[in-house]
């Protein structure tokens, strides 16, 4: 029987053994060369394809200029590319619906972000400590019935 376990030390080569092996992960690429990824912020769900190119952004067939007017908005959805060092190798086509401009921001850079990784699985450990790969539960909380709103209570009248 020489499977048997005798010490601590059997214990500890057999966990070095059974290490799992370090397999680059695959590209997950179309046939016309591009990663797809969905991206959700509060209620906006963004779709996004990332083929290599100039560095374009569009969004629902609107340059990223017209669509998210703010700059601020603009600055959170080019993050995951100035985080990577692939400002201009990549050209995003995005799709958003649902939310306000912000939640939709933040889905498009999730959707970036996860589109990135399914192109460069390598890109995954610069991405992910900045997390650009969660997922942000934050949500409107709903209301409640006996209240004005989610938390707020009607006024109180003494008489």
């Amino acid at each position: 029987m020489s499977d048997a376990v005798e010490s601590l030390d059997d214990i500890k080569d057999l966990g070095a053994g059974a290490a799992p092996s370090a397999t680059p992960a695959e590209p997950k690429i179309d046939e016309h060369g591009r990663a797809y990824a969905t991206g959700r912020r509060k209620e906006a769900t963004a779709r996004v394809w990332l083929k290599r190119g100039s560095g374009k952004i569009t969004i629902n067939g609107k340059d990223q200029e017209q669509y998210f007017a703010r700059p601020v908005l603009r600055m959170v959805i080019k993050q995951p590319l100035e985080v990577a060092g692939r400002e201009t190798e990549y050209d995003v086509v995005a799709t958003v619906k649902g939310s306000g401009l912000s939640g939709q921001a933040g889905a498009v850079r999730h959707g970036i972000s996860r589109a990135l990784v399914n192109f460069e699985p390598d890109l995954r450990a610069t991405l992910k400590p900045h997390s650009f790969l969660t997922r942000d539960p934050r949500a409107v909380e709903r209301k409640k019935y006996g209240r004005a709103k989610a938390r707020r209570s009607f006024q109180f009248s003494k008489r």
